[in-house]
């Protein structure tokens, strides 16, 4: 049975005004009764203009309200760590926005203190519950794509919204630690989870704006199954929002185009006065709408789960505990793009499991043969190429 939560919602700025219009634009069962923001006219304006019955500007009062059964973290990257540990303290469930902290460090002090406070939390990684992705994963798990070799995931936009974003000490880094928090996960979401991710290669650079931070980066994670995942991330792609996955396998590949060019294409002289997408940089021209943001973006597929997990007391798809595998990767990889060499994944604690080798099983021609690949031709004759098991001489066969 599902149970009512009256939420409170820490932070008023873009991820805040998402979360809200994807729990409000259903007759759900979940509110956000009060906001928080550290700017009172900033709280009170948007209790105002999203209808929320209460608004403060003290954090201690918000977490502590004994109305309150959830709190949801929806500020700077900076203060995600007090807010979790205020919440923890005061007993209440905690959904977290991503990524989880701005260090594996500060990642690991906060999923301590859910743990040992007994408190139920969500980490709120939205991209991996986009509903093509959630398909794809099913696919996956299902065999369609054998075993999965390589992953490659895809974010770039003009780059964000607020300030913050580009304050390195306030965020903890730049596109890597803001998008490409995203890509590491749904690569972990399609190698598996519960394999380990044991180094990266990564570069960086700061190509366009004038900031301490980068504005590009891509990456390689090698996984210890030897899995590839790759990413790419940049805030100055030009056009709107590029989201974009792939994923090859022994048996199958999967292509999957998020956003940006999704079959929802439209021409306009004089605009449509207002919002078009996220990250849109025009209004007039070849647009890109979309249909339902908050549910191609994962939004309302992810609260679903989260709330239902949390009624169930069981975990979610994604967890404190997800939240900082992906810290730790975002670590390394930005330790790599200093030293130009991999660096290792640094966990403290690892609870997948031990994968000493998961390579294919040959398959057998004959005694002295395998089989490398099959292959029909134009004219309709049949080809093996074949591997001698003793010398390694490749020859190929018409069957």
């Amino acid at each position: 049975m599902r149970t009512p939560h009256r939420i409170a919602l820490i932070g008023t700025g873009f991820i805040g005004a998402f979360y809200l219009n994807t729990l409000h634009q259903q007759r759900g069962l979940d509110r956000i009764e009060l906001v928080y923001s550290r700017r009172p006219e900033r709280a009170q304006e948007f209790a105002e203009q999203y209808d929320v019955p209460r608004w403060t500007s003290d954090l201690d009062p918000a977490v502590n309200d004994p109305d309150i059964d959830v709190v949801l973290v929806g500020v700077p990257n900076d203060a995600h760590r007090e807010v979790v540990l205020k919440a923890a303290a005061a007993g209440k469930n905690i959904l977290c926005t991503k990524p989880l902290a701005r260090t594996a460090a500060e990642a690991k002090e906060m999923l301590d203190a859910v743990e040992k406070a007994g408190v139920w939390a969500g980490y709120l990684e939205d991209l991996v519950y986009t509903p093509k992705t959630l398909k794809a994963l099913e696919s996956v798990r299902n065999g369609a794509l054998g075993r999965v070799l390589w992953v490659r995931s895809r974010e770039t936009h003009p780059g964000p919204h607020s300030a913050w974003f580009w304050d390195m000490k306030r965020a903890g880094g730049g596109a890597i630690v803001d998008m490409g928090c995203h890509c590491i996960e749904i690569i972990r979401n399609f190698v598996g989870k519960d394999i380990r991710p044991v180094e990266v290669m990564c570069w960086t650079d700061t190509l366009v704006h004038k900031i301490d931070a980068e504005d590009h980066g891509i990456a390689l994670i090698r996984f210890e199954n030897r899995s590839v995942g790759q990413f790419e991330v940049s805030w100055a792609f030009r056009g709107g929002m590029d989201l974009r996955d792939e994923v090859s396998g022994t048996e199958g590949t999967i292509w999957m185009d998020h956003f940006l060019r999704t079959g929802f294409e439209m021409f306009t002289a004089v605009g449509q006065g207002g919002y078009v997408a996220e990250k849109a940089e025009a209004e007039t021209g070849w647009l890109f709408p979309v249909g339902d943001e908050v549910a191609e973006l994962g939004y309302t597929p992810m609260f679903q789960d989260m709330f239902d997990a949390m009624d169930a007391n069981t975990a979610p798809m994604e967890t404190f505990y997800d939240g900082y595998v992906v810290n730790a990767v975002v670590d390394a990889c930005y330790r790599s793009a200093q030293s130009r060499q991999w660096e290792p994944v640094l966990l403290d604690e690892w609870r997948g499991r031990t994968i000493t080798d998961e390579g294919e099983a040959l398959e057998d021609y004959d005694e002295e043969h395998t089989i490398v690949k099959r292959e029909t031709l134009p004219d309709g004759r049949h080809k093996l190429i074949l591997r001698h098991k003793e010398t390694g001489e490749i020859n190929e066969r018409f069957v």
